[in-house]
């Protein structure tokens, strides 16, 4: 579903992702670990086209780097930023509703959809974004890009700053979408989450892939989890 190779990031002069490739097949949770720093937004923000950036990425075979974001989530990728970018002054609902895309066929989501996994957001459909808690933010934002229908979802740090019942609803919900045929890619600290529900799990450091394997080879490297990972 989606190859990536080669693919080199820039900020500036900075040089931040050195020849990056994976893949990421249908209906498959894949988690991106890594310390901070290691290149794991920058990867989701190349993907999306967010970044200055060189090598391959291909979506059902179609080379897209190069392509604007809105052109990317246009043909079926979904992303949820680590800073959750909510639009502060419209409602919950109104979020909601500029995540729709209109993609030409049945949507697999819907509002009902969306307010029964996170019975919250419906308590606060008709309530200004901006004043929503962390966690609730999270929740809109995952939700909106749903709305939009996509086959593969990119999700930065979904469970960064929520209290620990919040965070197995995450996972839940994670996997809520695999049921619905659904990819994610999964870019996480959290190892614990991560490896409970990811069918691979890929390591960066210093801007490259230095594991890719099963959660299971995973937790068997020690040497791996010692110095790549935060544990």
């Amino acid at each position: 579903m989606l190859k990536v190779e080669s693919l080199h990031a820039f900020y500036g002069k900075s040089h931040v992702l050195h020849g990056v490739h994976f893949e990421v097949q249908p209906g498959e949770i894949v988690a991106l670990l890594g310390r901070n720093g290691s290149g794991r937004s920058t990867t989701a923000k190349a993907v999306m086209g967010l970044v200055d950036c060189a090598g391959s990425v291909k979506w059902r075979g179609e080379e897209i780097q190069g392509r604007k974001a809105f052109e990317i989530a246009h043909l079926g990728i979904g992303y949820v930023p680590e800073n959750r970018d909510i639009f502060p002054d419209l409602t919950v609902h109104q979020n909601l509703m500029l995540g729709e895309k209109g993609r030409g066929r049945k949507s697999r989501w819907s509002f009902d959809d969306m307010y029964g996994m996170f019975p919250r957001l419906k308590e606060r459909q008709h309530t200004e974004a901006g004043v929503l808690s962390g966690g609730e933010q999270q929740m809109l934002t995952l939700c909106r890009t749903l709305m939009g229908d996509p086959d593969l979802i990119i999700i930065d740090e979904p469970t960064e700053g929520l209290a620990p019942k919040i965070v197995e609803l995450v996972g839940q919900y994670l996997k809520t979408l695999k049921d619905r045929g659904i990819s994610v890619l999964l870019i996480e600290q959290k190892l614990t989450i991560a490896m409970a529900i990811s069918d691979r799990a890929l390591v960066m450091g210093h801007g490259s892939i230095v594991f890719e394997g099963t959660p299971e080879a995973l937790r068997n490297d020690s040497y791996t989890r010692k110095e790549w990972l935060e544990v």
